[in-house]
């Protein structure tokens, strides 16, 4: 499995590029920003990227989508319960002083229990409400892609629209339960492991 993490953006937001090291098929998870440095990555890898998923639709994961849609014919997709925030991110980036292109339609919805694949690698859709409403993780082949549910040490925000501590509560509970082995990518900061977190995240004492 190819993982290439990229920073972007002024909030530094982890995007990530996920590939099939034989078939190079490959999808973008949280293209927040920078669009060219996600596609040099892409062209100098060789990847053929099917499919765009968004944890959630905070305008910070979000804003390179265009571009990225436009480069490789890729199909968008986030969970049904984030269509409001998505349709409303580029007045929520102007609300914090960034300028946000217009965003294309999604092409689909991801629900709990969906298979998403690129080439011979599958990953389960978990629905993770709790910093946003239609939040999810992307988990499979010994690694959880967990946008802003869980950090390094920390969880998401919920005093967001859409927050809910109580539903983050029970999400993050719910990572806990994977293998301890398995490797977390988050939305912003460090990756970890769901042992290390079990150890160390302060939010543990809380569920």
């Amino acid at each position: 499995m190819i993982i290439k993490q990229l920073v972007v953006g002024p909030l530094e937001e982890n995007c990530y590029i996920v590939g099939d090291e034989k078939t190079k098929e490959a999808l973008v998870i949280d293209p927040g920003d920078e669009p060219d440095r996600i596609i040099d990555v892409i062209k100098d890898n060789g990847l053929k990227v099917k499919t765009i998923i968004f944890t959630h639709a905070h305008f910070d994961h979000v804003g390179a989508v265009g571009d990225i849609k436009k480069e490789t014919g890729a199909k968008v997709f986030i969970h049904k319960e984030e269509t409001e925030l998505y349709n409303g991110a580029k007045d929520q980036a102007a609300f914090w002083g960034y300028d946000l292109d217009d965003l294309p339609e999604p092409d689909g919805f991801l629900n709990e229990g969906d298979t998403v694949r690129a080439g011979g690698l599958e990953f389960k859709v978990l629905h993770t409400p709790g910093h946003s409403p239609g939040g999810i993780c992307i988990y499979g082949s010994g690694v959880v892609f967990t946008g802003d549910t869980i950090f390094q040490g920390s969880v998401g925000r919920t005093d967001f629209y859409g927050g809910d501590v109580n539903k983050i509560k029970a999400s993050f509970k719910r990572l806990l339960d994977l293998p301890d082995d398995t490797a977390v990518y988050s939305g912003h900061g460090p990756s970890t492991t769901i042992g290390r977190e079990k150890r160390e995240n302060f939010f543990a004492g809380e569920v």
